[in-house]
């Protein structure tokens, strides 16, 4: 019996992680009788694999309604339907309860599904076999419940294989009781702490002396390794953050600096050794405590933090680290944000600064990728970021330390209010980007535009804006654009240099050896027919036949049927051209890539971080592709440029695998694995790219990007002409043959 691969992991990482900042804390719609235009408000489906039909149908347990999932096509796949929940209450035993109906079920599976993240618990009822056909039964799951450390609560039904079922009047209840009944959870003592919420109550000396700068940086990072090594943190008996208000004082006032952070540590209680604990062997990356080794730290105080290095206490309970089910990339728990000071007093910004720089210490896999020696990072920023004068100079200061870990996931993703004011709301009618080197017109958002001969075209090289050379524009403002590379900073300085808060601009164009100063009016947003980000959302299907019996699949609009009609279509094409200058709509790894391979093929490996050594981080087993039962053996050509980030980049490492596999374009984002949110003072909101994602035999890709077969880019005589010169490439290579 055949189920999809990685199915278990699939389910136990469903929601876990971006999503899980939006949980309900109550469930939702149980009874599947709300429902608004043909959808259960409140459930959502995911899977992978096969061609199935998911919806709301009137073959109801009782009331008028019940969820279904019913197979179409294709035995490799599974379907879902899923809640996320809060666990926002206490007790001992969660329990679900829920009714299924099914028809024709084989190759699989039917059944209800419950998770507890992180890791707490997980069951799927895989082991009950339900399969055939049966009339509506009653099912239950019950699963051990840890309030203290669950995070994330999941659940629903599912379908793996073929066939038919029903889910309705599902029921979640804790010792028999009813959520809405059930007592609230137990709150930690750093949960009960509320001392600070209105602000630090400190003072600093600004602008910071060299002295000043020392001793904060040497504070910064004895609290970051007591934050993740010291058990009495882990658990959750203290607010860190808290705590750190209370010791400045204390620690400012103090002449011995050493001797003051040794009584902090002797405060927090002993330690008992662990006789059998030993770093990871062969690790990919080892922890870096150089910092110890300077002559401001006294031998006591490093003796002190090395026993903690020694004797770990790792837990899946630590109340600020853990890392997200069955992916490994970390998830930063109970780190408030402080939303309420949108510009937080001088305590909090350096909280901010110090918070940041201990998890991109210990936690971000491609801490050695960086341009900058990351133990340097808090005497170079902190001067910044304390004396930051306003909200929008606190913003830049951080956008800046973000930058340095060079990672196009990370970025100011939320609380940049002042950052996004100063850019303003207004922009040009056209999209415009670097070619060859120069700032570009290379479309117009509205399809239908006819710009005049005295307007500005598609293919002008705008030179000033406002009167400002563009490259003086790339020089002031490339230190706030985080990004993995030029080519992903470039690409979102185009998006946003012509942005104002003036409804007209003027700039200077060449064209045809021509140079006009044009003045140009600039729109919102919204008033901008057809406007997009990055790339043009494509009408039609994401395949199609191109002359010459070539096949063309986009991934910008793809789906999981998609796939599976393509492969059917593509069987017998002469080549195929893949084109990922956007971002993937469904995940093609195991659902497309398969169809261009003989055998199962490694693609990718990963680095996961130590969850007791923190700064550890070991290589993972590869990943591979299985073939399918019939392969395609033409040419494959796949397009990628600066806007293939992310699970583009992995998605381009799959088809790679593919034994005729071409790559056409040029640098992409470099900014590969699962991301990993961080909060931050004053409702800053950043990412980073949480797991080290390599090639087999251990190439990287962050930073590096997708490295092309062939190199290509857009000219500026192909632009003004409207040719896709990449497409024309890759077809060229397809018709040359061998």
């Amino acid at each position: 019996m055949f189920y999809p691969k990685n199915l278990s992991l699939i389910l136990i990482c469903y929601f876990f992680g971006a999503l899980i900042h939006a949980q309900s804390s109550l469930p939702q719609n149980m009874d599947v009788e709300t429902i608004s235009e043909e959808v259960a408000i409140a459930w959502s489906t995911f899977g992978q694999g096969g061609d199935y039909e998911v919806g709301v149908s009137t073959e109801a347990h009782t009331g008028q309604h019940a969820l279904s999932i019913i197979h179409q096509s294709g035995s490799d796949g599974f379907r879902a339907w899923g809640q996320n929940l809060a666990p926002e209450f206490g007790g001992r035993k969660l329990k679900l309860t829920g009714y299924l109906k099914t028809e024709a079920v084989n190759n699989g599976f039917a059944g209800l599904w419950l998770r507890i993240d992180p890791g707490l618990g997980f069951y799927n009822m895989e082991d009950q076999q339900i399969t055939g056909t049966n009339d509506w039964q009653q099912f239950e799951i019950e699963l051990d419940y840890d309030e203290g450390a669950a995070q994330n609560i999941a659940f629903g039904g599912l379908l793996v294989g073929e066939g038919k079922v029903w889910v309705d009047d599902l029921e979640l209840t804790i010792d028999g009781t009813p959520l809405d009944q059930a007592p609230p959870k137990t709150l930690l003592p750093a949960q009960q702490d509320t001392a600070f919420n209105q602000g630090s109550n400190l003072s600093f000396d600004l602008p910071l002396s060299e002295n000043d700068i020392r001793d904060l940086d040497l504070l910064g990072k004895v609290w970051g390794l007591l934050k993740y090594h010291h058990p009495k943190i882990a658990l959750g008996d203290l607010n860190w953050d808290f705590e750190l208000f209370r010791f400045i004082p204390r620690y400012q006032a103090a002449s011995d600096k050493s001797a003051a952070l040794s009584g902090w540590i002797e405060y927090l209680g002993p330690v008992l050794p662990c006789n059998d604990c030993s770093p990871p062997e062969n690790p990919e990356i080892k922890a870096d405590h150089r910092w110890l080794a300077s002559e401001h730290i006294s031998s006591e105080l490093r003796e002190a933090l090395q026993f903690l290095i020694d004797n770990p206490t790792a837990s899946n309970r630590h109340y600020y680290i853990g890392f997200s089910p069955g992916v490994g990339n970390p998830q930063f728990k109970n780190e408030a944000n402080y939303g309420n000071m949108p510009y937080p007093d001088a305590g909090f910004r350096y909280l901010a600064a110090i918070r940041y720089w201990n998890m991109i210490h210990y936690y971000f896999p491609y801490r050695e990728e960086m341009d900058i020696d990351w133990n340097e990072a808090l005497t170079e920023n902190l001067p910044a970021i304390m004396g930051a004068a306003d909200e929008y100079a606190y913003e830049r200061a951080m956008t800046k330390m973000i930058g340095q870990i060079k990672d196009t996931h990370a970025n100011l993703w939320g609380g940049g209010d002042q950052v996004r004011a100063k850019r303003g709301e207004y922009r040009p009618p056209f999209r415009a980007a670097f070619v060859e080197g120069q700032l570009v017109i290379v479309d117009y958002y509205d399809p239908t535009a006819t710009p005049d001969e005295n307007d500005p075209q598609i293919g002008d090289v705008i030179s000033h804006i406002n009167g400002q050379p563009v490259s003086d524009y790339i020089d002031r403002e490339e230190a706030f654009y985080p990004a993995s590379n030029p080519s992903a900073r470039l690409r979102d300085m185009g998006e946003n240099i012509l942005r104002s808060n003036d409804s007209t601009a003027t700039i200077t164009t060449l064209r045809d050896d021509l140079t006009q100063e044009l003045s140009i009016k600039l729109y919102q947003a919204e008033d901008i027919a057809g406007y997009y980000r990055w790339y043009r959302n494509p009408d039609g299907p994401a395949y199609k036949m191109l002359d010459n019996n070539i096949g063309y699949l986009t991934l910008a609009n793809v789906t999981d049927q998609a796939y599976t009609e393509a492969k059917e279509a593509f069987k017998d094409a002469r080549g195929i051209i893949v084109d990922i200058r956007n971002y993937p709509s469904a995940f093609a790894p195991f659902a497309f890539c398969g169809f261009l391979l003989n055998e199962e093929t490694p693609f990718a490996m990963f680095t996961d971080a130590d969850a007791g050594y923190p700064g550890y981080f070991s290589m993972t087993e590869t990943v591979n592709i299985p073939a399918d039962e019939e392969s395609f053996d033409g040419k494959v050509i796949v397009l990628v440029n600066e806007i293939s980030q992310s699970q583009a980049e992995y998605t381009a490492m799959a088809f790679r695998a593919g034994q005729n596999t071409i790559i056409i374009g040029s640098q992409t984002a470099g900014a590969d694995g699962n991301v990993s949110r961080i909060d931050l003072p004053g409702g800053l909101r950043t990412m980073i790219s949480g797991i080290g994602v390599f090639y087999p035999d251990g190439t990287a890709t962050q930073r590096i990007g997708i490295v092309p077969d062939i190199e290509l880019k857009p000219t500026i005589a192909g632009i003004r002409a409207g040719r896709d010169e990449l497409m024309e490439r890759a077809i060229a290579e397809i018709m040359r043959g061998e």
